[in-house]
């Protein structure tokens, strides 16, 4: 989701901190600020963004950047399932609460007792299940399907969704009290096309893990490659970015990825997306779209450089904010 150092490219995004993520663009600068303060507090926090922004990624490295990191982090996607479903993904189901309960289960919020429970597409939730949403979070309490027992639990609830909540509360789709108990922070997570300074690092990234899970050694893209990914305005965020890299790589028989294995969904962007103040084209940064081949260590080296000049020169700051030591780093400088 964001810019990290090259080290923590290749960690388990599971195991990611806040303090693995950088970036060099105003509006995710703030979010990431914000999100720190957030990962301090025990208030429920909301995100909003795009599809494929990131939101998920956001959610896990909050809950690991808090004093509930060794806690369980439970991640719920809400979208499209049946009243009954949902109940028993969230509450739990006693034994014969319905057609093929044949034991007892533990719902999502048992499940993140002590740590924290992401609801992704909350929107997207009944009348009926917001208001049983509701109670949870307001009083800590719940039923299974199918008991009248009450239980407790201690979750910190972080919530997202890409839907306008407030057009949705307007129209009565969503419970205003809800909005109200979920929001204690919200984070709205920019668009890939607004992030034109991370772009070139986040391809390189992108480039480096599927080189290594396809076992191919590529060194970065030609000239036409680059600025066709550069210019592009990645209707789809991060979840696109990852799959048009995956998808060049494998189809990529030389070191360097050529336009020809960029399979993008031109159609699809800017003059399709949902609103005309969302078209906003990717500025080409400087010395990366007009190269003759985007090399990931040039890259690298933008980002080092990027860090080092954000901590007023400081070299060992550097190196500790990128997680390397201070002699990798002045490698990577060179």
């Amino acid at each position: 989701m964001t810019s990290m150092s090259a080290p923590n490219v290749a960690a388990d995004l599971a195991s990611a901190t806040l303090d693995d993520f950088h970036s060099a663009d105003a509006p995710m600068i703030r979010c990431l600020e914000l999100a720190r303060i957030a990962a301090q507090t025990d208030l429920p926090i909301l995100i909003l963004g795009e599809s494929g922004a990131g939101k998920t990624l956001l959610a896990r490295a909050i809950h690991n950047t808090s004093n509930r990191a060794k806690s369980p982090f439970i991640a719920f996607n809400a979208a499209a399932l049946s009243e009954t479903l949902l109940d028993s993904q969230l509450f739990g189901h006693e034994k014969g609460a319905f057609t093929g309960a044949q034991k007892a289960v533990k719902g999502k919020f048992e499940l993140a007792d002590g740590g924290t429970l992401f609801i992704d597409e909350i929107a997207d939730m009944s009348p009926s299940a917001q208001s049983k949403i509701l109670r949870a979070v307001e009083y800590g309490e719940f039923e299974r399907l199918g008991s009248e027992t009450l239980k407790n639990a201690d979750v910190r609830l972080i919530s997202a969704t890409h839907l306008p909540l407030p057009h949705l509360i307007g129209n009565d789709r969503f419970r205003r009290d809800l909005f109200y108990r979920i929001s204690g922070i919200t984070l709205t997570v920019p668009a890939l096309r607004e992030r034109p300074r991370d772009l070139p690092l986040l391809i390189a990234a992108e480039i480096a893990v599927a080189g290594r899970r396809q076992g191919k050694a590529i060194k970065g893209l030609d000239a036409r490659a680059s600025e066709r990914l550069i210019s592009y305005s990645w209707p789809g965020n991060l979840r696109e970015l990852s799959r048009a890299i995956h998808t060049a790589v494998a189809l990529t028989r030389t070191e360097i990825i050529a336009a020809e294995a960029l399979l993008l969904q031109d159609s699809f962007a800017p003059s399709d997306l949902s609103s005309p103040s969302q078209a906003v084209s990717i500025i080409p940064v400087a010395g990366v779209a007009r190269d003759t081949h985007h090399s990931l260590r040039a890259a690298e080296r933008q980002h080092v450089q990027r860090v080092l000049e954000q901590v007023g020169g400081n070299k060992r700051k550097a190196a500790r904010t990128l997680g390397i030591s201070r002699s990798t780093l002045d490698r990577k400088l060179t």
